[in-house]
């Protein structure tokens, strides 16, 4: 298929453009996985289990998404700055 053809076919909304589409050589670029070693204190690691049985999710992702959240707060400062 033409891109403009393609094109066309997304600027119509046609539902099935994804089936023209090779999806299974994406990627996500920074997305790769490292693995770090974290020690906590028994008291931290005992507060991120009972808020993440709170919200009902992991204590690695809870850990994962407070991260992220202070790193996109730490951009927005610098950026303002």
């Amino acid at each position: 298929m033409k891109a403009e053809q393609f094109d066309q076919k997304f600027d119509d909304n046609e539902d099935d453009v994804l089936d023209d589409l090779d999806l299974s050589t994406t990627s996500r670029p920074n997305q790769t996985q490292k693995r770090v070693n974290v020690d906590f204190p028994s008291w931290v690691i005992d507060s991120l289990d009972k808020e993440a049985s709170r919200i009902g999710v992991t204590r690695q992702s809870i850990i994962k998404v407070w991260l992220v959240e202070r790193l996109e707060q730490q951009a927005a400062n610098k950026q303002i700055n």
